[in-house]
């Protein structure tokens, strides 16, 4: 079965950085597949932090991340990045990778539902 294991969170201090990673196992990534990064805070909602469309250069953003972090996959499509810049204490969040096992309604990028696979998760927090 597919698995995805995100690394990579930690603490760091406000306006620090961090690179997240999530690795795909028995994971075929085709053009039109999303991987998307969601995050999810203590007493809030999951939110879509980022999505990139494989196969294209398509990514899509949350408001609150714009300017600040950056989506990337390696040219197989199955290890999926996030570089967050200029952190900031409302970043603090479990951050979870997703995956589509088709091609996504990427209109509808930042809904849980819109994906099939997800990693069990890593911390970051922002001081």
């Amino acid at each position: 079965h597919v698995q995805l294991v995100e690394s990579g969170g930690g603490s760091v201090q406000a306006g620090g950085s961090l690179r997240l990673s999530c690795a795909a196992s028995r994971y075929t990534s085709r053009n039109g597949y999303c991987m998307a990064w969601f995050r999810q805070a203590p007493g809030k909602e999951r939110e879509g932090v980022a999505v990139v469309v494989s196969g294209t250069y398509v990514t899509f953003y949350a408001d609150s991340v714009k300017g600040r972090f950056t989506i990337s996959q390696d040219s197989a499509g199955t290890t999926l990045f996030l570089q967050m810049n200029s952190l900031k204490p409302e970043d603090t969040a479990m951050y979870y990778c997703a995956a589509s096992a088709g091609r996504c309604p990427w209109q509808r990028w930042s809904v849980s539902s819109a994906y099939d696979y997800w990693g069990q998760g890593t911390q970051v927090t922002v001081s």
